[in-house]
């Protein structure tokens, strides 16, 4: 009996304090099972990606009259999308708590309803995403152990594993959030996770090849 060829795979890297992250986070899942593509969800750290940049904070922060530009964007992209979005009061909020318990959510297999659930507390709710106990209350309403998740989220392992992943991110070229990547290709922006399905979908082979040798 031969076995099933393999799925396209796209890598998904994206970080809970980014508002264009929010859109896709939002979208991806569905779009992608449509395409036929399986994602890779690969939660990151833009800070020190902004750091080796030489920013000390959001494009978005530092250059105003793009900021407002982007809140003005997200608001119409966010109706265009049928999503809910209410202006956070603090931007970039800290998402290093919500990335340790998302490479949790990974490795058990509840990473999507989880990133969900957390950018639509940040973007649509307005509320503080860096807070223990707001990510206790997501976990819980997903059915999950809070306390439990939470104490495997802080172990040194799991944040020596977002490390990886966010100085993976550097030396694979990242820049912003968020970013796709099929075999060598990267797309980045919201605007390109169209572009970046149907690439993982007609290159697959590639891609698998490509991937699987990363």
């Amino acid at each position: 009996m031969t076995a099933a060829a393999p799925r396209p795979r796209l890598e998904f890297w994206y970080e809970f304090a980014s508002t264009y992250s929010y859109l896709s986070v939002m979208r991806i899942e569905d779009m992608a099972r449509a395409a036929g593509v399986e994602v890779t969800w690969r939660p990151f750290l833009l800070g020190p990606v902004f750091l080796a940049l030489g920013w000390n904070d959001s494009p978005f922060n530092i250059y105003p009259p793009k900021g407002r530009y982007m809140w003005r964007d997200l608001a119409r992209l966010a109706d265009k999308y049928d999503l809910p979005f209410r202006l956070p009061s603090q931007f970039p909020r800290n998402g290093l708590l919500a990335a340790r318990v998302a490479l949790v959510g990974v490795a058990e297999g509840w990473v999507a309803p989880f990133s969900r659930a957390v950018m639509r507390a940040n973007f649509a709710e307005d509320r503080d995403i860096g807070d223990a106990v707001v990510i206790g209350e997501l976990l819980a309403a997903l059915g999950l152990p809070a306390d439990a998740v939470l104490e495997r989220a802080q172990t040194p392992e799991n944040k020596l594993a977002l490390r990886a992943q966010t100085e993976l991110a550097v030396e694979r070229g990242l820049f912003g959030a968020p970013n796709f990547r099929t075999g060598e290709e990267l797309f980045w922006g919201n605007d390109r996770l169209e572009d970046a399905l149907a690439w993982a979908a007609t290159h697959a082979g590639e891609s698998v090849r490509k991937l699987g040798a990363a």
